[in-house]
């Protein structure tokens, strides 16, 4: 059997996202395995792509020899309907879900629904389909008419941690806060930001890490919030950072916070656990998938005064931090490695080829 197979990747694999991250890992974990993978680099303007980028998309499937599967990530998957029909006939196609595009925050509704037929209709050309979490495969199943059997489960896999005690301050010492993800509306840090406004009597800081360019508005509101909140002096954000730096801010953190209105996983949750991190967050999507209920407080997304209140708690009470960082630590020995993840695509992939 042939360890011979391509995956297409929309814009630049090295993009600071969750996705984009757990794409690259996947890719060398493969090659470690002795899989030969032929990198399709697709356009920029996924899901939303232009004439030209389809064009060069169809040039590009249609130089890969007849036969050969093809790993679509699911950002240009579910918004080329019509090419995953007509390639569909000549390779055998897996689509890679991290999240279905109809739910990114912020769409009007009749994008919303044009993105939900897209990749409705992309989706029934697969062979096969791999969702990060059990909670986006059951919705694939439920919502999107993705048979059972051709579904599996790759959750993003963790590099392993030396286990962390929690940190020994004297009560009453700033609380280091720390948010993980890219400043767009679906990571809430408008109702992060609300909330902590709410809780200028209590010693903490926040560090925000990720990329600030990804959606204008939402960190042009970012910065609006930090003056009109009075909190410029509590609310660094570094941008994102090489990830020597990422693991310095998840080690000096106290709790990690993220007021997510979705995940189709939540990839920085899963570190933050592998930190042996209290968490902070809500219930949207697949983050009660990934945080246990004893390492952290979920909350209801777009609650400012639920997210205040978990952050009293875990700011206030050190006992209350400390029994969640030690849940943590515990749940933190069940996160999958990668070669796991790797392992479970090249499965789906034997499966076809």
């Amino acid at each position: 059997m042939s360890r011979r197979f391509a995956f297409a990747v929309p814009g630049d694999l090295a993009t600071p996202t969750g996705g984009y991250a757990y794409d690259r890992r996947v890719l060398a974990e493969l090659a470690e395995l002795g899989w030969a993978v032929d990198v399709v680099t697709l356009g920029a303007d996924f899901p939303s792509p232009s004439e030209e980028s389809l064009a060069a998309a169809e040039a590009a499937f249609a130089a890969l020899p007849n036969g050969v599967p093809i790993v679509i990530d699911g950002l240009a998957f579910g918004a080329m309907p019509e090419l995953a029909m007509a390639i569909g006939a000549v390779h055998p196609l897996i689509a890679l879900v991290h999240h279905p595009l109809a739910l990114e925050t912020g769409l009007a509704p009749e994008d919303a629904e044009a993105l939900r037929v897209s990749e409705w209709m992309a989706l029934s050309a697969a062979m096969r389909v791999i969702a990060t979490s059990e909670t986006t495969a059951r919705l694939l199943v439920a919502d999107y008419g993705v048979p059972q059997e051709r579904m599996t489960v790759a959750r993003p896999g963790n590099d392993a941690r030396l286990p962390r005690s929690p940190a020994e301050r004297p009560d009453g010492c700033v609380v280091r806060l720390l948010a993980v993800g890219a400043v767009v509306p679906r990571k809430g840090y408008d109702t992060l930001l609300a909330a902590l406004a709410t809780l200028r009597d209590l010693p903490w800081r926040l560090t925000i890490a990720g990329a600030c360019d990804r959606h204008i508005e939402a960190s042009v509101e970012l910065l609006a919030d930090t003056v009109r909140f009075g909190l410029k002096e509590r609310v660094a954000t570094v941008g994102p950072v090489p990830d020597q730096k990422l693991a310095e801010l998840y080690s000096d953190a106290d709790v990690f916070v993220l007021a997510s209105r979705y995940e189709g996983y939540g990839m920085a949750y899963a570190e933050a656990i592998a930190y042996g991190l209290p968490v902070i967050g809500t219930t949207a999507g697949a983050i009660p998938e990934v945080v246990p209920a004893d390492a952290g407080r979920l909350v209801p997304p777009d609650d400012p005064a639920a997210l205040a209140g978990a952050l009293r708690e875990l700011i206030g009470d050190r006992g209350a931090r400390n029994r969640c960082a030690e849940a943590a630590q515990t749940a933190a020995a069940r996160l999958p490695g990668w070669r796991d993840t790797a392992m479970r695509i090249a499965e789906v992939v034997e499966t076809v080829g």
